[in-house]
Order: C-alpha cells, then sequence, then structure tokens
C-alpha cells in the first residue's frame, strides 16, 4: 500500500509537536472519525520515543534507522515503507543525513 500523498477532509492543528530542540517537528490532523495522525519531519540525529498508544511510522522521504523497544535487530526503513510500534513501548530511531519525512498513525 503506498503512503498517501495527501489527505481531504480534516482539521490540520497549527501548534507544532516540537521534541529534542526543534530536531524533530510535527503537526497533528484529526479526521472526522475521530482519529488522527501526525506529519513530521527528523532531523539528523538519535531519538527515543515513548507509545501510549499503539503507532504506525511511515516513511515519506529519507531513511531512518529503528530499534523497538525489546528488540536486539535494528532495521532500516526507507520512502514507501512502514514500521509499527506496540502501545505502552518505544522506539529508538537514528537519521544520519537529510531529513526523513513521515506520517504516524495512532492505532486504537
Amino acid at each position: 500500500m503506498p503512503v498517501p500523498a495527501d489527505f481531504k477532509n480534516v482539521t490540520a492543528v497549527a501548534k507544532a509537536n516540537v521534541y529534542f530542540d526543534g530536531r524533530v517537528v510535527s503537526h497533528t490532523l484529526l479526521f472526522p472519525d475521530g482519529s488522527k495522525k501526525t506529519l513530521g519531519l527528523i532531523y539528523p540525529g538519535k531519538f527515543h520515543f515513548g507509545t501510549d498508544q499503539a503507532e504506525r511510522m511511515e516513511i515519506v522521504a529519507g531513511d531512518c534507522s529503528v530499534k523497538l523497544d525489546g528488540a536486539s535487530e535494528v532495521t532500516v526503513h526507507g520512502a514507501g515503507q512502514h514500521f509499527d510500534v506496540a502501545a505502552r513501548s518505544g522506539f529508538d530511531i537514528e537519521v544520519t543525513s537529510g531529513i526523513c519525512e513521515y506520517i504516524c498513525s495512532f492505532i486504537v
């Protein structure tokens, strides 16, 4: 399934979600059915994120290395690929060059 190019009939939250001194920035999209996604950018660096809800991270552009909490394996993801993160878990993500663009879907 290809990564979506756009979203229709959504509300975009103007206030950005800013993490790690601006090295990771996203905006929230709210859908009519009550679901939400964030669209974001990850600049070069290594970051850890915790999750309350399960998430699907779809890579729109660039690439990243990911290590899920509890896993020993690091996986590399590029444009058109995704990875899933369990609820009440987390992951390390590293971007070594360029900017990684992503869509994060919160799974209920």
